[in-house]
């Protein structure tokens, strides 16, 4: 029999804490997960839970490798803890899923003991993969279902079958207390399904990109301005027509992120040896400001597929946290922030009216009046605010400081 501790195994509070199983680990790209965490964790004590990885993981994504290193339960601030679960490899093949989520299952249960003490219930648990499922592992006072995208729409880009992913999705769906979605359509999906859903978007860091313009230009930046940026991960999920037809214009055009290495070898490798195009490749979260610095208009270039109209794109917010117009194409999500927003935002669908619309912006990017409202309006989006509504939700109170 295990003995009660005495004190957390991490220095702090933890009563009240929020299981948080994210869908990207604390070492990816930052995505709604960790942003998510940071804000939860000035509200309630909150654990990160990383996706499960094996000693194979850093083979094909090396950024992973520092979770097998480094303890398995840690401290990363006042009141955010992680948790790197580490299993056997090909962690959610068929047949091996079931082995994964017992192991996962097991780390959570003894990282939360470690933090509240034998017999310790969390507030709740948030849970996002249809796959590896764990709530109701630690006994958590609520069960939360945090759909993110339409993952049955993008199970072809997550390279496994749709009905494996809808089935997934319904038995979590079914042990779940709560659902909260991230798009207007997936909060859609499940309500048509006879499920109480509450909406809460995706945010932005409002007050990291509210400095944009005070932020070193960065010296890797050649092209001449005024120019259009894109910054995300050029792959499946752009469409790469309007990207082409900007830069047909002459316009400078900025892309910021990783490439897929097999998306459109050949259109890439056109648009790329344009002298009016550069692209910088993946950059640190941080840096940021200083590449949206470089960019007078912001560019949400996404196909009309079933995942895209599942998803909410970030970087829309981000554009206009950093005062930046927006030029996007017409999903959802973006519909939804333009019913809101007035002119913030300019939505085209067709590849040659995009590109004059980009090109008529670029005429007059940044008026003060303009860039004060875009930054007014992202602020009501900050991640600060989604994390709020996600307390309430869960019914907590602030941490004790």
């Amino acid at each position: 029999m295990s003995l009660r501790l005495a004190k957390p195994a991490l220095p702090g509070d933890w009563k009240g804490l929020v299981v948080l199983c994210a869908a990207n680990s604390w070492d990816s790209v930052k995505f709604a997960d960790q942003h998510m965490a940071e804000a939860l964790a000035k509200i309630v004590p909150v654990l990160y839970v990383d996706p499960a990885i094996s000693v194979l993981s850093p083979l094909r994504r090396p950024e992973l490798r520092a979770g097998l290193t480094k303890p398995r339960l840690r401290l990363l601030a006042p009141n955010l803890a992680r948790l790197t679960p580490v299993v056997l490899p090909g962690p959610e093949r068929p047949g091996m899923a079931a082995v994964t989520t017992a192991i996962v299952r097991r780390a959570q249960r003894k990282a939360v003991e470690a933090l509240l003490g034998q017999g310790g219930r969390p507030r709740a648990v948030i849970g996002v993969s249809a796959l590896v499922r764990t709530l109701g592992t630690c006994h958590e006072e609520l069960k939360v279902y945090w759909a993110q995208d339409d993952f049955v729409g993008g199970a072809l880009l997550f390279g496994t079958s749709a009905g494996r992913i809808a089935d997934g999705e319904r038995r979590l769906a079914a042990s779940a207390d709560v659902i909260v979605a991230s798009s207007p359509t997936v909060a859609d999906s499940w309500r048509a399904r006879g499920r109480e859903t509450t909406l809460i978007p995706f945010g932005a860091d409002a007050e990291r990109f509210a400095a944009t313009d005070e932020t070193p230009v960065p010296e890797d930046v050649v092209l001449k301005g005024p120019i259009a940026g894109f910054v995300g991960h050029l792959g499946d999920r752009i469409e790469l027509s309007m990207l082409e037809a900007v830069a047909e214009t002459g316009t400078s055009l900025l892309l910021v992120g990783p490439r897929h290495p097999r998306f459109e070898l050949k259109r890439m490798e056109g648009l790329l040896a344009r002298t009016n195009v550069q692209w910088t490749g993946p950059k640190p979260f941080e840096e940021l400001p200083g590449y949206l610095r470089t960019i007078d208009v912001g560019l949400v270039p996404y196909a009309d597929t079933a995942f895209n109209r599942g998803s909410f794109p970030l970087k829309t917010l981000e554009y206009l946290s950093a005062g930046r117009g927006v030029v996007a194409s017409d999903l959802p999500a973006i519909r939804w922030l333009t019913d809101q927003s007035e002119d913030l935002i300019r939505v085209e669908t067709d590849p040659a009216a995009y590109a004059a619309t980009v090109v008529k912006w670029l005429e007059d990017p940044r008026p003060e009046a303009e860039v004060a409202r875009r930054r007014a309006f992202a602020a009501e989006h900050s991640w600060q605010r989604r994390a709020e509504a996600f307390a309430e939700l869960l019914g907590v109170v602030p941490a004790s400081r």
